[in-house]
């Protein structure tokens, strides 16, 4: 059981999810499979024994006409997420950035989230007793540290070939995400138009 009573604070068994969607991306591909976000949180706060759960999504999107497929069902997606299952989705496009390189001008696109979703874990930390963190991003261990040192117990959610060993090792608990049961996991994964990361 992961059920904690630290202090009696009004917090207790109360789960915080903060999800890097470029993280489970990696995952979804490895595994051919997308996840069913709502099996997956109601997965989660079975586990960890959560009384209450809220999950944070984060993610980054191509901007208008930089893709030769239709974008439209991954903002149905983030929809999905914010009203069928009151998520909280934290997005922004995709920043595009001209670069040389041996070939001549190319277009790089940066969309790290990391520091949004750290400012929420601190900002809401007084609300959980547990935080579970879904990504294998080794500059999170100083978030992990912090909110350990908080008296939060912190989760980290993976898979093996995108996780960082000092992230693995550095919470109170590690777990393989490809390993976990059939049940969190939904369609098969087809297209790359398809893809709703």
């Amino acid at each position: 059981m992961f059920n904690q009573n630290k202090n009696g604070t009004e917090n207790k068994d109360v789960v915080y999810v903060f999800i890097d969607a470029s993280n489970l991306w990696q995952a979804q591909k490895a595994k051919g499979k997308l996840f069913d976000y709502e099996k997956l949180r109601n997965f989660l706060k079975n586990k960890f024994a959560g009384t209450e759960i809220k999950v944070f999504y984060y993610t980054a999107y191509p901007a208008d006409g930089t893709r030769n497929y239709s974008t439209d069902g991954r903002h149905k997606f983030y929809t999905f997420l914010k009203k069928g299952l009151n998520f909280i989705v934290r997005k922004k496009e995709l920043k595009r950035i001209s670069v040389i390189t041996d070939e001549g001008q190319a277009i790089e696109e940066k969309g790290n989230m990391d520091v949004e979703m750290t400012i929420d874990a601190i900002h809401y930390m007084k609300k959980y007793e547990i935080a579970i963190l879904f990504t294998g991003d080794s500059d999170f261990l100083a978030l992990v540290t912090y909110l350990r040192n908080g008296g939060k117990k912190v989760y980290i959610f993976s898979s093996e070939n995108n996780a960082s060993r000092e992230l693995k090792t550095g919470g109170d608990g590690y777990f393989d995400v490809l390993k976990i049961g059939g049940d969190i996991w939904g369609k098969e994964l087809r297209h790359r138009s398809e893809k709703t990361e």
